[in-house]
């Protein structure tokens, strides 16, 4: 089913020139935004998503951000997006695997979505390898993350979305908020992404999915797992493909011996030529390389950075001037994504 929330029974939204709170804070800060009314998306640890009270905001779990004293791991604080209403009441939705497919189409006609699925779902699942076929996918902006856990209970905790609205809390639909914006401003996506292809063999795959077995490497058929084992792979560099100039990035999860198969952060395609992505010879300097890159054309009001490149490239302390947000499970710059930062900025209209 899909849930479109009226909020009626919560304070309107004011309408002000100040700017739009997007930063780190404890909880209780947050509550009080909520209980006057803001809306607003969410980041934080599960145990603090739940004390917070029923209003117009969407949320996800992850205890990792990236804030303006730097990376932060916190389960006392969560991070605030705060979203625009000049244009009206931003509407809030949830999704199940089957009604995700219209996320676009309940998109404003001239706004934005932010989006959150909980990481390993069947709805995180279906989005992965179904969304490029949405109707009207990326003709409007969607952004958004895949909520987590702390990385020392993955194999027990389940990451989780909170709709604030009535505050029911899933570990196996999206929440969604769709915010119109003034024809006055639009929404610009951009995503900064360090990797690309390398000079090493095209692997193919026959089936996809999170999981894979075997595949053919140059054209012979191998066991992914054997093949990475073998030549040492470094775990840190995704597959990338190369979709008509654009890169995408499948992030390694787990090398399974056992099982003699791969796990992945985001599924393989069949039929998409995949290479492992040229080696970084230091992680931190080219993430902060690929940033330097991207100017924003205003002062982004939605960040993600992939909790990857929080981990690898040792972003716990160090700053990242303005791309602020969670560190996350997975990006959505429209389709899912790993080993990015996905963020939109907010423009005047030419």
């Amino acid at each position: 089913m899909t849930t479109t929330t009226t909020t009626a029974a919560f304070p309107a939204p004011a309408r002000t020139g100040r700017p739009l709170v997007h930063r780190l804070m404890p909880a209780a800060e947050a509550a009080a935004l909520i209980a006057a009314g803001r809306a607003c998306m969410v980041a934080g640890d599960e145990t603090v998503l739940r004390q917070l009270p029923r209003g117009l905001w969407v949320c996800g779990s992850i205890p990792y951000f990236m804030a303006a004293e730097g990376g932060v791991c916190s389960r006392t604080h969560v991070f605030v997006t705060e979203v625009p209403v000049q244009a009206g009441r931003p509407a809030t939705a949830v999704y199940d695997a089957s009604t995700l497919p219209g996320v676009c189409r309940d998109a404003p006609l001239h706004g934005y979505t932010l989006l959150t699925l909980p990481a390993f779902s069947a709805v995180h699942e279906a989005y992965a390898q179904e969304s490029p076929g949405y109707d009207d996918m990326f003709m409007r902006p969607l952004v958004g993350w895949i909520s987590g856990v702390h990385l020392s209970e993955l194999q027990r905790a389940r990451p989780c979305v909170v709709h604030g609205p009535d505050g029911q809390v899933y570990t196996d639909r999206g929440v969604a908020l769709h915010v119109p914006l003034p024809l006055t401003h639009y929404a610009h996506v951009d995503i900064v992404n360090l990797f690309r292809p390398g000079h090493g063999p095209v692997i193919e795959f026959e089936h996809g999915g999170f999981t894979a077995h075997e595949c053919r490497i140059d054209g012979h058929r191998r066991n992914l797992h054997d093949w990475m084992a073998e030549h040492a792979h470094d775990m840190r560099l995704p597959l990338v493909a190369d979709y008509c100039g654009a890169h995408v990035n499948v992030s390694i999860k787990a090398l399974n011996a056992e099982q003699r198969s791969v796990d992945f952060y985001a599924p393989v395609f069949p039929g998409v030529p995949y290479r492992p992505a040229l080696p970084v010879a230091d992680y931190v300097q080219a993430f902060e390389a690929a940033l330097r890159q991207h100017v924003p054309p205003a002062e982004p009001a939605f960040c993600c950075n992939c909790i990857l490149n929080y981990a690898y490239g040792g972003l716990e302390g160090r700053r990242l001037p303005a791309m602020h947000g969670p560190a996350t499970f997975g990006e959505i710059g429209y389709q899912l994504l790993n080993q990015t930062l996905v963020y939109l900025s907010i423009v005047d209209a030419p």
